[in-house]
């Protein structure tokens, strides 16, 4: 009985302790893969606003008063205009407009096989550092396991070192190590994960009205010899 009561002083002792630490004497607790972990989160950090930046940037010039002004000015002749227009524009759908523009005079398979290649690389780019933000995803819990392991591994080594008696403030090492480390995975990797798959469908939704402007420029195009 008296065994049970210090066990149970021991367990309060432990719990208030660790209510009173700060995080950042948590986060010492977790170990070195905490460090490894705040190197991950602040890597998704700058790729997810990196990324949300650059996709709101080429999302801009997307929209149909950009193409009229491309239609007036073809339909004037004024080719020189248009592709001053693509220029200032800096958006994937200019540059493929301009590479459409200056196949100007080739067969149509040409003018399109062009615009698809602009968009294949400005796709390509706008997907950059995605997949590094995926494995952060996939890989975060899976280091917190890692140290969830480990610290059992220490709690275990503890125990025996003692001669198998329990003792909460020899075991309070590894328990730490165990379930901070979890905790980290977990944080940095669900809002890789979410951000990851807002991205993507971001990243879907603008290829969709590249697609759409592509087919509008092509369309520009044909109207000549529909007249």
């Amino acid at each position: 009985m008296i065994s049970t009561l210090l066990f149970s002083t021991d367990v309060v002792e432990q719990v208030t302790e660790a209510g009173q630490m700060s995080l950042w004497e948590l986060f010492n607790k977790g170990g070195w893969l905490m460090w490894v972990l705040l190197a991950l989160g602040g890597a998704t950090i700058f790729i997810f606003v990196e990324r949300y930046l650059a996709i709101r940037k080429a999302s801009k010039g997307m929209n149909m008063g950009f193409m009229n002004r491309i239609r007036d000015a073809i339909s004037d002749g004024n080719i020189r205009a248009a592709v001053e227009m693509c220029r200032k524009s800096d958006t994937p759908i200019a540059r493929m407009v301009e590479k459409g523009i200056e196949r100007l005079g080739r067969p149509m398979a040409d003018i399109q096989s062009a615009i698809e290649n602009v968009a294949n690389l400005e796709v390509s780019r706008l997907e950059n550092g995605l997949p590094f933000l995926a494995t952060i995803a996939g890989g975060a819990p899976m280091i917190g396991f890692l140290g969830t392991v480990l610290g059992m591994v220490q709690t275990f080594m503890d125990m025996s070192s003692a001669g198998g008696t329990v003792d909460m403030a020899l075991l309070s090492g590894g328990m730490y190590v165990a379930m901070i480390t979890t905790v980290g995975g977990l944080i940095v990797g669900i809002p890789a994960y979410f951000g990851y798959n807002y991205l993507v469908a971001a990243i879907e939704k603008l290829v969709f009205r590249m697609e759409a402007n592509s087919i509008a420029f092509m369309d520009i195009l044909n109207q000549p010899v529909q007249k």
